[in-house]
């Protein structure tokens, strides 16, 4: 069983920075694969990134690719979104997720994560 949860979003004007941070309790961190998903009012909850357990591979939505990294910190049990050049249409709910697995690829649809945190608002302004 792991708990997920989020902090580090907020308010910040298109173009700049923010840092999301998902802290994971449990044990065996370093066996799951995690990632983010993000979620707008009346859309879709969609992919967003992932890492698997060894960080060895990463995946990226195309819509963040090249703005947004995504990292892990087995020792402290910890994930972190990098979002920079923030848009307006990044505005979302951003859900942390993990899945117990040691495969080297890592999923982008929902039904690969079993675990859920409760997600943190990222608004981006004009």
């Amino acid at each position: 069983q792991v708990q997920l949860v989020e902090s580090g979003g907020g308010l910040v004007q298109a173009g700049g920075s923010l840092r999301l941070s998902c802290a994971a309790s449990g044990r065996s961190f370093s066996s799951y694969a995690m990632g983010w998903f993000r979620q707008s009012p009346g859309k879709e909850r969609e992919f967003v990134a992932a890492i698997s357990w060894s960080a060895a591979n990463m995946k990226y939505a195309d819509s963040v690719k090249g703005r947004f990294t995504i990292s892990r910190d087995n020792d402290r049990n910890t994930v972190a979104l990098q979002m920079n050049s923030l848009k307006l249409e990044d505005t979302a709910v951003y859900y942390c997720v993990a899945e117990n697995t040691k495969a080297q690829d890592v999923g982008v649809q929902k039904a690969f994560y079993e675990y859920w945190g409760q997600g943190t608002q990222v608004t981006v302004s004009s």
